[in-house]
């Protein structure tokens, strides 16, 4: 369920994703002519027919949404020329994706969108897939045999959709040892080990420099808020304001803390070096730093509604200078969410908003962020984006590519439609069968 607190007016509300299957007329007429967009990505029409052939499998009834299903439900489908299609057929997968973000664009585009970023895992069973090993996976939260992906996400007052991917690919697979693997799974010469800050700074930098989304908020978690790189990538970008949630354990001071040099010698060499004086508390955690602050500064929000009612946080914010290395690095907006209750968990971001922010645009921001986890939410529960059985590089990039595509097809629907409460389930299971899309491409 959205958190309310992207409904407030402070700025504008995120609106839900739903649909109707009494909405639908003729869908697969709809999505023929979502496809025409496409038409040149592909050399041949066989490629074409399968493109269509498999994003209507990914709309379908089917239990497993995977290139064998698919091929057998659908109409002239093919197993082999379906594998084919997804892992080794030519996409133009910079068109594609230059397409897709002009089409996102024109449905949700607005100056105060907002960039997320986020990763979400794919549990496998075998070894032999492009970057499988035993790492975190998000979706069952805990370390287990798995793929990673890092996403974008975008969001604006007309919806939200993912608009960027990347696989993740742990740094032993670029060793010695993994290298017959590598050629298997077709890895590009040119890809290298790249962490997922990294990967988050190449998506960024890639749909700020296309300049077809506008944009002011990049929203991430303390994965990204960590890598220094990651930051100094977004202040790079005028006018953009990061909240990016941090870890607990992260140091500050509630005052800027001076600053002296001190001389040393090393070597028989006389040298010299910044230090903080020794006249100036130590740098404190932000939760320390949170449990210490009077109940006087904390403002109650609603930032959602559970099925046994309301759920409530408490907020405040301050400004602080965060500590890095020992040293101070950046004077930064400290926006801290706790729980009610007499034990409260807490919640901590930083921000480069402008001095003059107040607390709303804050706690608005943090809400902003759960519109990426409705994008995994709704492409692996309705589009099987998760159930794939790929193992090449380019296969998972075309399937998460054609899933991405199917979200934004459906956002598109309830835009055009001009619908605003009804039931995305019954549009997934129901409304689709009804234009018989789960078994023939008409």
């Amino acid at each position: 369920m959205l958190p309310d607190i992207r409904q407030s007016d402070y700025l504008y509300q995120v609106p839900k994703f739903e649909l109707d299957r009494d909405d639908i007329v003729n869908m697969a007429h709809e999505l023929k002519g979502f496809h025409e967009n496409f038409a040149e990505c592909f050399l041949r029409s066989e490629s074409r027919d399968n493109f269509y052939r498999y994003m209507t499998g990914q709309f379908s009834h089917l239990e497993r949404k995977s290139i064998e299903p698919i091929a057998i439900a659908t109409e002239g489908g093919k197993v082999r020329a379906m594998q084919r299609f997804v892992s080794d057929a030519p996409w133009d997968d910079v068109k594609i994706i230059d397409i897709y973000r002009s089409l996102v664009n024109d449905d949700l585009g607005h100056p105060d969108g907002a960039i997320i970023f986020d990763e979400s895992g794919f549990v496998k069973k075998g070894n032999d897939s492009i970057g499988v090993g035993r790492q975190y996976c998000g979706t069952i939260g805990k370390v287990d045999n798995c793929q990673v992906g890092v996403f974008a996400a975008y969001a604006s007052r007309h919806g939200y959709a993912l608009i960027d991917k990347r696989l993740y690919i742990p740094e032993k697979w670029f060793s010695d040892a993994y290298r017959a693997k590598r050629d298997k799974c077709k890895l590009p010469p040119e890809v290298h080990f790249r962490t997922k800050p990294q990967l988050a700074v190449d998506m960024l930098t890639d749909i700020s420099g296309q300049g077809i989304l506008p944009f002011r908020y990049v929203l991430a978690d303390s994965v990204y808020a960590n890598s220094s790189e990651f930051i100094d990538a977004i202040e790079a970008l005028p006018g953009v304001t990061y909240l990016l949630q941090i870890p607990e354990d992260t140091l500050c001071w509630i005052k800027h803390p001076v600053v002296i040099q001190k001389s040393y010698q090393y070597g028989g060499q006389q040298y010299t070096k910044d230090v903080v004086s020794d006249q100036v508390k130590a740098a404190l955690s932000v939760k320390s730093f949170a449990t210490r602050i009077n109940d006087f500064f904390w403002y109650r929000r609603k930032v959602s509604e559970g099925s046994k009612g309301p759920i409530e946080y408490e907020f405040t914010k301050r400004r602080v200078t965060l500590s890095r290395h020992g040293m101070p690095w950046k004077t930064v907006w400290l926006l801290i969410r706790r729980t009610l209750g007499p034990e409260p968990t807490y919640s901590f971001f930083m921000s480069n908003a402008l001095l003059s922010v107040g607390l709303p645009k804050l706690v608005w921001l943090s809400g902003l962020r759960w519109a990426i986890e409705q994008c995994f939410e709704e492409t692996k529960t309705e589009l099987g984006m998760d159930q794939y059985e790929v193992r090449k590089f380019p296969g998972w990039h075309h399937h998460i590519m054609t899933s991405m595509l199917g979200h934004y097809f459906l956002w598109h629907l309830k835009i055009r439609l001009g619908k605003k409460s009804t039931s995305y389930y019954a549009l997934a299971t129901e409304g689709l069968a009804q234009g018989n899309i789960a078994l023939a491409c008409v």
